[in-house]
């Protein structure tokens, strides 16, 4: 039975990857996966998947070859989409800047680390309206996450979400907060030919998805198959079922 999504990276089922995988199986989103620290297999690509994953994905993993396919499914109109980690992008280890993949992706690469690890407040900031955060309260239960890959989005690209960081301190009466002058995309999407292509600059799970995956109203528990149980927040849920629905066109 042919699967709707290929997942790639975020280490193991049973570990990190458990929070997109169980998001994904309580949607009814059919996936196949592979860990972080296995090869890609060429012959994955012969499944047809209607969107392709990369999260903590090292571009190591691919050769050049599989990677020229993999350009060639997508303009052919198979969805890609990459999230942020330290193998994402160029990352401490992604190197994704070194790839055809930068050319498809909806955003320009830094040249060397672009990793944000930030311990103060880092508010997500809504762009503008698009399906994938159709009715989610971003203006008015505005989440924070802890880190994200530093990138920019390409002039035909839109950007969604942002990234507003803050510097913090207290007085000894009240806490300040003084917002840095720049913001940074954090949800870019674009069209690459057939294909819909998408950029989420921070993970889905710990430790830069922060607060975010506590984004709720309610509570929502999920388990994948072969994986461990999760708990977030309904609108965090909600809000990654719409990404990868949307870029997989379905």
């Amino acid at each position: 039975m042919k699967k709707t999504v290929l997942y790639l990276g975020d280490t193991l089922l049973a570990g990190p990857a458990c929070y997109l995988a169980g998001v994904m199986s309580y949607y009814n989103i059919s996936f196949d996966y592979l860990p972080s620290d296995t090869k890609f297999e060429t012959q994955m690509l012969a499944n047809n998947y209607n969107l392709i994953i990369l999260s903590d994905y090292p571009s190591e993993n691919f050769t050049t070859s599989q990677l020229n396919a993999l350009v060639e499914k997508v303009k052919l109109g198979t969805g890609l989409l990459m999230i942020g980690g330290w193998d994402s992008f160029t990352g401490l280890n992604g190197r994704y800047n070194k790839t055809v993949l930068k050319d498809v992706l909806p955003i320009k690469m830094m040249p060397s680390d672009d990793r944000i690890n930030y311990c103060q407040t880092c508010l997500i900031k809504k762009e503008t309206d698009h399906p994938i955060i159709h009715d989610l309260p971003f203006d008015t239960m505005t989440p924070a996450v802890g880190g994200f890959n530093l990138i920019k989005a390409k002039p035909d690209a839109l950007t969604i979400l942002s990234t507003q960081r803050f510097e913090n301190s207290f007085d000894g009466r009240s806490f300040n907060f003084k917002p840095l002058k720049q913001t940074d995309p954090l949800l870019v999407v674009t069209q690459f030919e057939k294909a819909r292509v998408a950029a989420f600059a921070t993970d889905l799970a710990p430790h830069w998805v922060g607060p975010f995956v506590d984004f709720g109203s309610s509570r929502i528990n999920a388990k994948a198959p072969d994986s461990q149980e999760i708990e977030v927040g309904n609108y965090y849920a909600c809000f990654v079922a719409n990404l990868v629905k949307w870029t997989a066109g379905i």
